[in-house]
Protein backbone atom coordinates (compact mmCIF):
# COMPACT_ATOMS: atom_id res chain seq x y z
CA UNK A 1 0.00 0.00 0.00
CA UNK A 2 1.13 3.87 -0.40
CA UNK A 3 1.28 6.11 2.55
CA UNK A 4 -1.42 8.20 3.37
CA UNK A 5 0.91 11.31 3.50
CA UNK A 6 3.78 11.30 1.37
CA UNK A 7 2.39 8.53 -1.12
CA UNK A 8 5.93 6.04 -0.72
CA UNK A 9 5.15 2.66 -0.05
CA UNK A 10 4.62 1.52 2.97
CA UNK A 11 3.38 -1.65 4.91
CA UNK A 12 0.94 1.05 7.34
CA UNK A 13 -1.31 3.68 6.15
CA UNK A 14 0.75 6.15 7.23
CA UNK A 15 4.80 5.37 6.80
CA UNK A 16 6.94 5.59 10.14
CA UNK A 17 8.64 8.50 8.14
CA UNK A 18 5.69 10.50 8.16
CA UNK A 19 4.52 9.62 11.76
CA UNK A 20 7.72 10.79 13.10
CA UNK A 21 7.65 14.53 11.13
CA UNK A 22 3.57 15.00 11.07
CA UNK A 23 2.07 13.06 13.52
CA UNK A 24 4.71 14.24 16.72
CA UNK A 25 2.07 15.36 19.41
CA UNK A 26 2.29 18.79 21.29
CA UNK A 27 0.24 18.41 24.57
CA UNK A 28 -2.37 21.83 24.27
CA UNK A 29 -4.26 22.32 27.77
CA UNK A 30 -7.85 23.62 28.69
CA UNK A 31 -9.86 23.63 31.71
CA UNK A 32 -13.91 22.08 32.40
CA UNK A 33 -15.18 23.42 35.56
CA UNK A 34 -12.85 25.88 36.13
CA UNK A 35 -10.27 23.00 37.46
CA UNK A 36 -10.56 19.48 35.49
CA UNK A 37 -7.42 20.18 32.73
CA UNK A 38 -8.08 18.43 29.75
CA UNK A 39 -5.29 17.28 27.61
CA UNK A 40 -5.11 17.48 23.90
CA UNK A 41 -2.22 15.73 22.08
CA UNK A 42 -2.96 17.85 18.41
CA UNK A 43 -4.87 20.95 16.99
CA UNK A 44 -7.93 19.50 15.21
CA UNK A 45 -7.34 21.68 11.88
CA UNK A 46 -3.70 20.12 11.68
CA UNK A 47 -5.04 16.37 11.39
CA UNK A 48 -8.28 17.03 10.29
CA UNK A 49 -8.08 15.02 7.25
CA UNK A 50 -6.95 11.67 9.42
CA UNK A 51 -10.18 12.92 11.85
CA UNK A 52 -12.62 12.36 9.21
CA UNK A 53 -12.01 9.02 8.31
CA UNK A 54 -13.56 8.66 11.95
CA UNK A 55 -17.19 6.87 10.15
CA UNK A 56 -15.23 4.91 7.71
CA UNK A 57 -13.40 1.47 7.42
CA UNK A 58 -9.83 3.11 7.07
CA UNK A 59 -10.62 5.21 10.74
CA UNK A 60 -10.05 2.42 12.64
CA UNK A 61 -6.58 2.35 11.05
CA UNK A 62 -5.53 5.93 11.73
CA UNK A 63 -7.17 6.24 15.08
CA UNK A 64 -4.77 3.32 15.74
CA UNK A 65 -2.12 5.04 14.21
CA UNK A 66 -3.10 8.13 16.33
CA UNK A 67 -3.24 6.49 19.46
CA UNK A 68 -0.12 5.11 19.32
CA UNK A 69 2.13 8.31 18.15
CA UNK A 70 0.13 9.75 21.41
CA UNK A 71 -1.59 7.64 23.50
CA UNK A 72 0.65 5.30 24.15
CA UNK A 73 3.72 7.26 25.01
CA UNK A 74 1.40 9.65 27.49
CA UNK A 75 0.60 6.16 29.46
CA UNK A 76 4.29 5.08 29.24
CA UNK A 77 5.33 8.47 31.04
CA UNK A 78 2.07 8.45 33.32
CA UNK A 79 3.78 8.40 36.49
CA UNK A 80 0.53 8.64 39.51
CA UNK A 81 1.07 7.15 43.11
CA UNK A 82 -1.88 4.46 43.02
CA UNK A 83 -3.41 2.86 39.79
CA UNK A 84 -6.11 5.15 38.17
CA UNK A 85 -9.03 3.70 35.40
CA UNK A 86 -9.19 5.63 32.13
CA UNK A 87 -12.53 5.23 30.78
CA UNK A 88 -13.63 5.85 26.75
CA UNK A 89 -16.11 8.16 25.96
CA UNK A 90 -19.35 6.52 24.83
CA UNK A 91 -17.35 3.56 23.49
CA UNK A 92 -20.20 2.22 21.14
CA UNK A 93 -19.10 0.53 18.67
CA UNK A 94 -20.77 2.39 14.83
CA UNK A 95 -18.80 1.83 11.82
CA UNK A 96 -17.50 -1.21 12.92
CA UNK A 97 -15.33 -0.27 15.40
CA UNK A 98 -15.36 2.45 18.75
CA UNK A 99 -12.64 5.21 18.04
CA UNK A 100 -12.49 5.91 21.64
CA UNK A 101 -11.95 2.14 22.54
CA UNK A 102 -9.02 2.54 20.40
CA UNK A 103 -7.65 5.44 22.07
CA UNK A 104 -8.39 4.71 25.46
CA UNK A 105 -6.75 0.38 24.22
CA UNK A 106 -3.57 2.59 24.23
CA UNK A 107 -3.16 4.05 27.85
CA UNK A 108 -2.74 0.08 29.01
CA UNK A 109 0.34 0.93 31.28
CA UNK A 110 1.61 -0.26 34.81
CA UNK A 111 -0.61 2.72 36.54
CA UNK A 112 -3.78 3.21 34.25
CA UNK A 113 -6.00 0.47 33.41
CA UNK A 114 -8.42 1.07 30.43
CA UNK A 115 -11.92 0.35 31.30
CA UNK A 116 -14.28 -0.14 28.53
CA UNK A 117 -18.49 -0.15 28.39
CA UNK A 118 -18.57 1.92 32.01
CA UNK A 119 -19.57 5.28 30.65
CA UNK A 120 -22.25 5.37 27.84
CA UNK A 121 -24.73 7.94 26.80
CA UNK A 122 -28.24 7.34 26.75
CA UNK A 123 -29.07 9.87 23.78
CA UNK A 124 -27.70 8.50 20.56
CA UNK A 125 -28.13 11.60 19.18
CA UNK A 126 -24.94 13.22 17.07
CA UNK A 127 -23.13 15.83 18.12
CA UNK A 128 -21.12 15.98 14.76
CA UNK A 129 -20.76 19.84 13.17
CA UNK A 130 -23.73 20.86 15.48
CA UNK A 131 -23.77 24.05 17.05
CA UNK A 132 -23.04 25.26 21.01
CA UNK A 133 -26.96 25.62 21.58
CA UNK A 134 -27.52 22.33 19.60
CA UNK A 135 -25.90 20.45 21.92
CA UNK A 136 -26.63 22.66 25.45
CA UNK A 137 -30.56 21.31 24.28
CA UNK A 138 -29.66 18.00 23.61
CA UNK A 139 -27.41 16.52 26.45
CA UNK A 140 -25.82 13.23 25.99
CA UNK A 141 -27.52 11.53 29.49
CA UNK A 142 -24.46 10.03 30.37
CA UNK A 143 -24.54 6.38 32.29
CA UNK A 144 -21.84 5.04 34.43
CA UNK A 145 -21.29 1.30 35.58
CA UNK A 146 -19.49 0.73 38.19
CA UNK A 147 -15.22 0.15 38.69
CA UNK A 148 -13.24 -0.56 41.55
CA UNK A 149 -10.61 2.25 41.15
CA UNK A 150 -11.37 5.96 42.74
CA UNK A 151 -9.50 8.07 40.05
CA UNK A 152 -10.42 8.33 36.59
CA UNK A 153 -9.22 9.73 33.15
CA UNK A 154 -11.72 10.34 30.67
CA UNK A 155 -11.40 9.98 27.23
CA UNK A 156 -12.53 11.31 23.77
CA UNK A 157 -10.96 12.20 20.52
CA UNK A 158 -12.35 15.91 20.14
CA UNK A 159 -12.95 18.67 22.51
CA UNK A 160 -14.89 21.20 20.80
CA UNK A 161 -17.58 22.83 23.25
CA UNK A 162 -16.49 20.79 26.07
CA UNK A 163 -20.07 19.99 26.90
CA UNK A 164 -19.51 16.48 26.58
CA UNK A 165 -16.49 15.84 28.39
CA UNK A 166 -18.38 18.71 31.27
CA UNK A 167 -21.63 16.11 31.24
CA UNK A 168 -19.37 13.10 31.60
CA UNK A 169 -17.00 14.25 34.60
CA UNK A 170 -20.20 15.42 36.55
CA UNK A 171 -21.34 11.58 35.92
CA UNK A 172 -18.57 10.04 37.15
CA UNK A 173 -18.35 12.77 39.93
CA UNK A 174 -21.62 12.50 41.22
CA UNK A 175 -20.93 8.32 41.36
CA UNK A 176 -18.38 9.57 43.91
CA UNK A 177 -15.30 8.98 41.76
CA UNK A 178 -12.09 11.55 41.39
CA UNK A 179 -11.44 12.47 37.78
CA UNK A 180 -7.87 13.35 37.16
CA UNK A 181 -8.36 14.59 34.02
CA UNK A 182 -9.33 14.47 30.53
CA UNK A 183 -7.51 13.31 27.21
CA UNK A 184 -8.52 13.70 23.98
CA UNK A 185 -6.90 13.48 20.80
CA UNK A 186 -7.33 16.97 19.04
CA UNK A 187 -8.87 20.11 20.62
CA UNK A 188 -10.95 21.99 17.73
CA UNK A 189 -10.64 25.37 19.63
CA UNK A 190 -9.50 28.12 17.17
Amino acid sequence: MRCMVCEDLSFKHICKPCQREFLSPSLFKRKLLGKIPVYSFYKYQEIESLLLTKHTDLGYYIYTILAENSFRPFAQNFEFDNKVCSLSIDDHVKSGYSHTAILNKELNSNRIKPRYAKLRALSSTSYSGKDYQFRLLNPRLFKMKNFEEEDVILVDDIITTGLTLTQAVQTVQAEGKNVLFCLTLADARK
